[in-house]
């Protein structure tokens, strides 16, 4: 009995430690949800319905982040999405407590030297949405088709690397997928491997 016991422990633990990860799966319905913007305003999911959304977790402190941003990679995807008419929300789920916290008025800064043209971005402290859809690095990306239906979960290129110069010689998956659900194909690569620092969650 006891032993028993200690099996349905364990597997509750896991249980419990594999919910709070449980990444949204695509070809599934991507979890509603609503957030701040750096602006202190309401952003929900459900505003774009319709639409083509891309999501991208942020956080300014990680050397990855850097790459694609410094670089101008990371801009000119978000670019390019808007310019196919698609919705581009940029996520921070990086708890207060974390020592590369950045705040909603200095994110908004960063954001604007950088060049970056998100349709929002959105601050996610609680980590509740980060949570939702299992993001575990900065960046991790995500598209959902205008049915909103999940459709692409993973890395924004092929090179998993803190390095600029990759960028140039790396498969883009966000601008492949992003071109994909626009032009109503499926998205030949649905599913790859996030690389980056890991998001930063509360308790």
């Amino acid at each position: 009995m006891n032993h028993a016991f200690r099996l349905a422990a364990i597997a509750a633990a896991l249980g419990a430690s594999a919910s709070v990860f449980a990444a949204a799966a695509v070809g599934q319905p991507a979890p509603a949800f609503s957030a701040v913007d750096t602006s202190g305003k309401t952003v929900s999911l459900a505003d774009f319905k319709g639409k083509t959304v891309v999501l991208e977790w942020v956080n300014p402190g990680c050397p990855f982040v850097k790459k694609h941003y410094d670089s101008a990679n990371m801009p000119a995807a978000q670019k390019n999405a808007v310019a196919k008419g698609a919705v581009w929300l940029a996520i921070n789920s990086t708890h207060t407590g974390a020592s590369d916290y950045t705040a909603p008025a200095a994110l908004a800064g960063w954001m604007k030297d950088k060049g970056a043209a998100p349709t929002a971005t959105l601050m996610d402290a609680d980590g509740k949405v980060g949570r939702a859809y299992g993001a575990r690095t900065t960046p991790h990306m995500y598209v959902i088709d205008p049915k909103g239906t999940l459709a692409y979960a993973g890395a924004i290129d092929s090179k998993p690397t803190a390095n600029p110069a990759d960028i140039k010689t790396a498969t883009n998956y966000v601008n492949r997928a992003v071109a994909e659900v626009v032009a109503g194909k499926p998205v030949s690569q649905p599913v790859t491997q996030a690389y980056g620092c890991s998001v930063k969650y509360g308790d």
